[in-house]
């Protein structure tokens, strides 16, 4: 039994009182592997902390879109130098997020710090974890530009099946979370279906984006087995092998050895 966490928040406050709790009973329910995703350089700083205390956790670090007051080249610096640490595997949650920022200005701004972060990640042989939202042709047009050699995964990705595709041809990775347990929420399943078996991520997203049966708690990396659940249910394959292929796809993706 082996399940993959390919990203969450553990550095979120909402585990700041029971994170040896949280990390303790994830392992107990057979997560190997649970990677802690900065989204600025504070978070960043202690999804590598909390990477460094525990065996089987690991660390993203960089500025998500929604973070992007007062970043500057410095701050990016001190991202590459958190980056150095043997337990930060990749560059991110970066990316571009239209949903709350409509103007033309900060699609430009954002357009710029994905970019920058997309030099980081190949200057440094890394892949990245992509956040894109309502964003999915700009995403794909600095991709086709600026991918770093190492690729990376669009988290949570509920784009379109034929962006989907153009984007596995430029080597990408997709991350599945809560939303492919919802009754209501097509897209992600219809994706999940739709996607490379090798091509393929869990996720969680904790504290957020719980799954079906727990939605309306918060979210655990240990509820990460209803993903992988529904994602065999959707590929329409057995449980063992979704897990190995997760499990390869992780390793093959983020050189880990599990």
């Amino acid at each position: 039994m082996i399940y993959v966490d390919s990203h969450c928040h553990l550095n979120d406050e909402a585990f700041i009182n029971n994170l040896d709790e949280i990390v303790n009973e994830s392992k107990g329910n057979g997560v190997n592997a649970i990677v802690v995703v900065g989204y600025d350089l504070l978070s960043s700083i202690k999804a590598t902390e909390i990477a460094s205390k525990y065996d089987g956790v690991f660390a993203t670090v960089g500025f998500h879109p929604e973070n992007l007051d007062g970043i500057n080249d410095g701050k990016l610096d001190e991202i590459k130098n958190l980056a150095r640490n043997e337990k930060v595997i990749g560059i991110g949650e970066i990316g571009l997020d239209y949903h709350w920022y409509k103007e033309d200005k900060d699609h430009f701004i954002q357009k710029q710090w994905f970019i920058k972060q997309l030099k980081l990640a190949d200057s440094l042989d890394l892949p990245v974890s992509i956040h894109a939202r309502e964003a999915t042709k700009d995403t794909l047009d600095i991709l086709k530009e600026y991918a770093p050699k190492r690729k990376g995964v669009l988290h949570c990705y509920s784009g379109s099946i034929e962006t989907m595709k153009e984007l596995e041809k430029l080597g990408f990775y997709f991350g599945f979370d809560g939303p492919i347990t919802y009754k209501n929420s097509i897209t992600p399943k219809e994706c999940v279906k739709a996607v490379d078996i090798d091509r393929i991520l869990s996720e969680t997203d904790s504290p957020y984006l719980t799954p079906v049966p727990f939605r309306g708690k918060a979210n655990s990396p240990s509820y990460v087995r209803y993903i992988v659940c529904q994602m065999a249910i959707l590929k329409e394959v057995p449980l063992d092998f979704m897990q190995e292929k997760i499990k390869d796809n992780f390793e093959r993706l983020f050189h880990v050895k599990l």
